[in-house]
């Protein structure tokens, strides 16, 4: 299945070299939770400040049980300060 993966600031380091403007598109394996994609391309966990699936806020703690499904829309960022 493809899903469409999106680091933003500071977290788009963790994306591969082949990524367009702070995102890539995925094929990645039935089942995959957003916590196997944070591991994998070594996104900071204390950083994952949003994580959204299609627009939909979906908190860190239930990273590891919420699968993707093909045609997702994985989008996160860091904490954001200013002012």
């Amino acid at each position: 299945m493809n899903i469409t993966f999106k680091l933003y600031a500071t977290l788009a380091t963790s994306l591969p070299a082949e990524a367009k403007k702070n995102q890539i598109t995925l094929s990645v394996p039935e089942n995959t939770t957003i916590m196997d994609l944070i591991d994998k391309y070594n996104v900071p966990k204390e950083s994952c400040h949003l994580i959204l699936v299609n627009g939909n806020y979906t908190p860190l703690m239930s990273a590891a049980q919420t699968s993707l499904t093909d045609g997702d829309t994985l989008a996160i960022w860091p904490p954001v300060a200013g002012g």
